[in-house]
């Protein structure tokens, strides 16, 4: 059987209208930090804004060994009109003997409300549904993270609930949304 990892060697490179989903690499550091070290940006997520470089360094030596180990590392998002990276998505918690994925994503605050996570989720959607085999795609996000939940309505995922006290997020517990898209959603809505 096909592991999930399997299909991340090589590395996919995603395209959308707006963005290729590609490897990050150390070139990227300058704009990594420019959004991770913004706290709106890290409002949502597990990990804390970053007060330097070196931390910004820090996470992209974890992403690469990542990729090393052949685990499943993030795509970044580069903007094509400036080939900026304008940050990423990735595959969480994948389990190959039930087909199904968490997705997580992190944006630029400067290009929020444009569209562009909608369209990068569509298509890493598309990707594990039609070449990966993906039976279900789920994501979660904080009761608060409006704008995340709008991405994950806009791409067809279905509300299925909160999660209380999930996540332990910057010494807090938080409950949490839960949306899924099937591959049954996904085939119906695009008419397949």
């Amino acid at each position: 059987m096909k592991t999930i990892a399997s299909y991340f060697d090589p590395f996919p490179i995603l395209e959308t209208e707006r963005t290729r989903l590609r490897p990050i690499t150390y070139s990227d550091l300058d704009d990594m930090y420019g959004y991770c070290s913004h706290p709106d940006v890290s409002r949502y997520t597990t990990w804390d804004k970053h007060e330097s470089k070196a931390d910004t360094k820090g996470f992209i030596d974890f992403i690469l060994s990542r990729y090393e180990a052949d685990q499943l590392g993030p795509w970044g998002i580069e903007y094509k009109p400036t080939g900026k990276l304008i940050g990423s998505c990735n595959y969480l918690n994948c389990d190959s003997h039930t087909m199904k994925v968490e997705i997580g994503y992190v944006l630029s605050n400067d290009y929020w409300n444009k569209g562009i996570m909608t369209e990068v989720v569509n298509r890493i959607i598309q990707f594990g549904f039609t070449e990966v085999g993906l039976v279900r795609i789920q994501a979660m996000c904080m009761v608060n993270n409006t704008g995340s939940a709008k991405v994950m309505e806009k791409t067809g995922m279905k509300f299925e609930g909160i999660l209380r006290n999930y996540a332990k997020v910057k010494q807090e517990l938080h409950d949490l949304n839960m949306y899924a898209i099937t591959i049954e959603d996904y085939r119906s809505l695009r008419g397949v």
